[in-house]
């Protein structure tokens, strides 16, 4: 069923509202909020590059691995190694390990470089690299080679080749029509080919760059029906599990993500995705298990293989991930250093940098204005508008917190003008500056105004469904709590505090803040009960819970 341009740019912010937040897969909304040449790195390294990685990385020689998945789809070769190698790019790409991906591609094409399929999936490495330029040229490598190949490759190729013209030009609706079109012709000749249907459910993601991470209730069909087709194909899990937590169904995707790893169990990506599920479902302990695991399979990558940590997209969203795990259960010192192992890693897009964001938060969150200012500045001084905006507004909360309200209005004023050269579609996903802007009103005595707009913020932050954004709003919230009880604004510091209990009933802080909000009112027996639950769920924690008090009044 065909949507329509309506409904398909609402799918654009859908995407949008669900990925933004802490670090997340979200590096390819890029694709959305920059044009196509804009999406390559302004400032390479001295080599050639595709998107941020060096050619001659992509290109270099590798082995063929196990515990990566045994995704296969047969290709036109006479080379069974190079079939294996293709074979070994799909396990890659559908687990969004670009470079190996490419390296993959690349060695079963100088096996065969006759191998079509490779060269698209050459480019659908390159497009997570967000290089669009490179992958529509190996797209025509491919449409160059199209004689030679199966009916069936043919189809791929010319599918992939109108997928690219949309993604260049999402804005288009024709061209989306035109992609949609194709591929629900192809379904009709050959309904028993899963990857068509996980290509089906890419369609309906409302974005072309989402590759799986966008899905609906829409999209979840498709998966079922690809994996009735072919029970083991692990992509279709993965993709399964991305669209099961943004219906906000955990319980499914957990039961998704366990077979995700156990297909793949050498995937970060794979252990990272169980983490995912077993954070939201309170089972914090085992996704700090997950995401530790995700962390010693790509450290003893990057030392095998000699590849910069900061070349691969995902190191920095898992550190940030586990950072957030162990804030949740009180460790703080294990929070401090994965934050700062993040923090400190380059970036090489606009989202990518704006994640940085949640160092200097953790900072403002513990009573380290200065720290965090000066991390603040570093944002500011980056190249891309979004990093420069949260910069300005992280740098804000830190002057009120060093009781410089002018100076807090200043860097407001900066960070609105950044937006000016933010995409609509993603600037109303940010709440940055919404934040700074109510806590402003409440220094300014200013309420009711306040109240109203913290109210608005908190329901805009809990609507968000992406695991990603469903963990930094657990500490937005609770800074909104913080912020009202400091004003003396004590039914929007309960209304916090519940909405706390209700968005992660394991998470000490929320019975912490219904603790204050009761002793305030003098109820302690009730604080009491508070207190008991909070004590009992940060017992592991590494700060005592009266210090933890201490610092959250």
């Amino acid at each position: 069923m065909f949507c329509n341009s309506n409904r398909e740019r609402r799918g654009e912010k859908r995407f949008a509202q669900r990925q933004l937040g802490v670090p997340a897969l979200a590096i390819l909304l890029l694709a959305l909020v920059v044009s196509p040449a804009a999406a390559q790195h302004e400032e390479h390294p001295p080599t050639a590059a595709i998107g941020w990685a060096p050619e001659e990385l992509l290109e270099r020689p590798l082995p063929l691995r196990e515990g990566i998945g045994k995704l296969h789809e047969e290709v036109t070769t006479k080379s069974s190694e190079a079939q294996a190698y293709y074979d070994q790019g799909l396990d890659y790409l559908h687990s969004f390990v670009w470079i190996e991906a490419a390296r993959s591609f690349h060695q079963a094409l100088r096996l065969d470089p006759s191998l079509a399929m490779a060269y698209v999936g050459l480019s659908d490495a390159y497009v997570g690299l967000l290089d669009f330029a490179s992958a529509s040229a190996q797209v025509e490598k491919a449409e160059a080679l199209a004689e030679k190949v199966s009916e069936r490759e043919r189809t791929r190729i010319h599918l992939r080749a109108l997928q690219m013209a949309y993604l260049q030009d999402s804005g288009d609706m024709k061209k989306y029509f035109a992609y949609r079109q194709a591929l629900n012709d192809a379904l009709s000749a050959d309904a028993n080919d899963p990857w068509l249907w996980i290509l089906r459910a890419f369609a309906d993601e409302g974005t072309p760059t989402a590759h799986g991470q966008g899905g609906g209730v829409d999209t979840i069909a498709f998966y079922q029906t690809a994996l009735r087709l072919a029970p083991d194909n692990f992509a279709a899990h993965h993709y399964l599990a991305h669209t099961l937590e943004n219906h906000g169904a955990p319980k499914d995707a957990l039961r998704e993500t366990e077979i995700y790893v156990r297909l793949a169990p050498a995937i970060p990506h794979a252990h990272h995705m169980h983490g995912h599920e077993l954070r939201r479902l309170g089972q914090t302990e085992e996704a700090i298990a997950e995401f530790l695991k995700a962390e010693e399979l790509e450290d003893n990558y990057y030392r095998a293989e000699k590849i910069p940590p900061q070349l691969d997209w995902h190191h920095a969203h898992n550190l940030q991930l586990l950072a957030m795990s162990y804030e949740a259960i009180g460790q703080l010192k294990p929070a401090e250093e994965a934050f700062r192992k993040a923090f400190a890693l380059p970036t090489y897009t606009d989202f990518a940098d704006y994640n940085r964001k949640a160092w200097p938060e953790f900072l403002l969150d513990h009573g380290r204005p200065d720290e965090a200012l000066q991390a603040a500045s570093e944002l500011v001084n980056s190249q891309w508008p979004m990093a420069r905006f949260v910069g300005h507004t992280l740098a804000g909360r830190a002057q009120l917190a060093k009781g410089r309200l002018d100076e807090a209005k200043s860097e407001l004023m900066l960070a609105e003008r950044e937006t000016e050269q933010i995409h609509a579609s993603v600037l109303k996903s940010l709440n940055d500056s919404v934040l700074l802007r109510a806590e402003i009103l409440f220094r300014e005595q200013k309420q009711q105004e306040a109240e109203q707009l913290m109210d608005r913020t908190m329901k805009d932050i809990l609507a968000v469904t992406g695991p990603d954004a469903w963990s930094e709003a657990l500490f937005q919230i609770e800074y909104i709590g913080r912020v009202a009880r400091e004003a003396g604004d004590w039914e929007l510091a309960e209304r916090a505090g519940r909405e706390l209990v209700r968005h992660d009933p394991s998470y000490a802080g929320g019975y912490l803040a219904l603790a204050l909000v009761e002793e305030h009112r003098g109820d302690g027996q009730t604080a009491k009960q508070e207190w008991a639950k909070a004590a009992s769920l940060w017992s592991k924690a590494d700060t005592p819970l009266r210090a933890a008090e201490a610092q959250k009044r």
